[in-house]
């Protein structure tokens, strides 16, 4: 089958977001105008970490998801509404059994140092992560490839181990950017991509200027982009309106609405598929029981942290990640309720009663975890469950706290497709990567399997179903809501009419996307 811009296409598993709504001080839509050219972007960005660096292998924060697509590009590109497009591929085709997938590549596209790419440079790029001395954040995805070829100068086929009918989602992943092949000096920042790098300190800022070569009609308008970190999120709200910054991403919910009805700030409300969540180690001896880790599920009140956390910008979730902005999102999933008293019960039934524990929580991985984890441990407290909060330094959250401790704070942007987000962080491959609560299911696993290779819709349907609830009643995350994203930008700034809704700001892309109103 090959790539289509015109349906979706289950070869290429496009997903449909929610819309995004762009208001200003009148509280209607912002209406996109032409584009135009020049002037310096300045970006405020909250999740950073001081010890990054250019290496696509390591790509964990917003700042440098950011950073990476102002200078490098993927072979495959998720557009508005969550629709993949093909970026330096022009199109793509697979095998009848889906184990073999041939891309063709743009041709003339040059990289920032002169050099024309071709297929040895997207076979290294990708060989990045695969292998046993890849640390690459994507390597338990990528291990889905058993060989990378150059078929031709322009042409790449991948052979799989095994069926994946989702597979050109994974090469739009973040750390999937297209590097010079033999190329290991990755801070020079080499890349295809809109801008070409100035300055980085990691943690502090970032100074990108205009490619003036750059292939892609109607991107990267601004002559420089700057982009400061700053974690505080009420820092960044103060450098939006005193003009020091031009756009932030993560928008207090407080004071979002307060920033919408200010006369030249304009908030960004999306709809997508970001969820909060509190996550538990299931090979803990806490956590091992399935009762137990049901029984915190029935333990938070969801509508709670939907109002006091969220403010309303957002819903409640449902203890699995894929929400409605997917193809196979299921509806008919039973909501699991706030219930002290089933949970109790649970608890007992698993001699767990009484349980005590410490929450680790900061407010990195979502604005407000802190405050969502303090009201989490008043409503356990009425099923007997005994949570104490311990705020944890922002500064290597990601590294220290995440993934590591028994019960922590963490957050979903979602992925292009089911396969991409369900493999990532709940699949047996992706243990000891992304796989936050070292959850290991063989019911889940088999039927993860099973839709990869699955070319009948409805058949298809029912086996991301049957993942969803089994996620949901017996893995390691509790996932109170959904939440909506929310930026500001300035009004001198102009966006498309779509916004992708996959990450903050556009997609981690504004600067490639948006422009300074003429």
């Amino acid at each position: 089958m090959t790539f289509s811009t015109n349906r979706r296409s289950l070869m290429l598993g496009a997903t449909a977001l929610g819309a995004a709504t762009v208001l200003g001080l009148s509280g209607k839509p912002l209406r996109a105008q032409t584009p135009s050219s020049g002037g310096t972007l300045r970006l405020g960005i909250g999740g950073f970490d001081s010890g990054e660096t250019l290496n696509p292998q390591a790509t964990e924060t917003k700042y440098m998801q950011h950073l990476q697509w102002q200078l490098r590009n993927n072979l495959v590109e998720v557009g508005a509404g969550g629709v993949l497009v093909p970026e330096l591929a022009t199109s793509w085709e697979a095998n009848d059994d889906l184990t073999i997938w041939t891309f063709k590549l743009r041709q003339g596209i040059e990289f920032h140092n002169g050099k024309t790419m071709d297929a040895d440079d997207v076979v290294f790029s990708v060989n990045l992560h695969r292998g046993e001395d890849s640390f690459s954040q994507v390597k338990a995805l990528a291990a889905v490839i058993a060989d990378v070829q150059a078929s031709a100068p322009d042409e790449v086929t991948f052979t799989l181990n095994a069926p994946n009918a989702g597979f050109p989602a994974v090469l739009s992943l973040t750390c999937m950017y297209i590097v010079p092949a033999d190329d290991m000096n990755f801070d020079a920042g080499i890349g295809t991509g809109p801008y070409i790098l100035e300055s980085y300190e990691p943690g502090v800022k970032s100074v990108v200027r205009k490619n003036p070569n750059y292939w892609k009609e109607g991107r990267g308008h601004f002559d420089s982009v700057e982009m400061l970190a700053i974690r505080d999120v009420n820092a960044r709200t103060t450098a939006l309106q005193t003009g020091q910054i031009d756009a932030m991403n993560a928008v207090d919910t407080t004071t979002a609405p307060l920033l919408a009805a200010m006369p030249g700030i304009d908030l960004i409300q999306t709809q997508g598929k970001v969820h909060y969540a509190f996550s538990m180690l299931t090979t803990d001896p806490l956590f091992s029981d399935p009762r137990v880790r049901k029984a915190m599920k029935l333990s938070i009140n969801r509508q709670d942290i939907v109002d006091k956390v969220l403010n309303g910008f957002g819903s409640i979730a449902n203890d699995q990640p894929i929400s409605s902005a997917y193809q196979y999102y299921d509806p008919s999933l039973a909501q699991h309720e706030y219930d002290p008293e089933q949970a109790r019960s649970l608890l007992k039934a698993a001699g767990a009663e009484g349980l005590t524990t410490t929450l680790h929580a900061s407010d990195t991985p979502f604005t407000g975890a802190v405050d969502a984890a303090q009201l989490f441990s008043g409503h356990a407290a009425a099923a007997g469950v005994n949570i104490t909060v311990a705020r944890e330094p922002e500064d290597g959250y990601w590294t220290n706290i995440w993934g590591k401790k028994p019960f922590f704070a963490t957050r979903w942007s979602g992925r292009a497709n089911e396969d991409l987000m369900l493999s990532l962080a709940y699949s047996r491959e992706s243990l000891g990567d992304y796989n936050e609560t070292n959850w290991d299911n063989e019911a889940f696993n088999l039927a993860l399997n099973a839709a990869r290779s699955e070319k009948d819709d409805a058949k298809r349907r029912a086996l991301y179903a049957e993942c969803q609830a089994i996620i949901a009643e017996e893995g390691g995350m509790i996932a109170p809501v959904w939440a909506d994203l929310l930026d500001a930008k300035s009004s001198k700034l102009s966006t498309g009419e779509k916004i992708s809704g996959d990450w903050d700001l556009d997609g981690n892309r504004c600067a490639e996307r948006w422009w300074f109103n003429a």
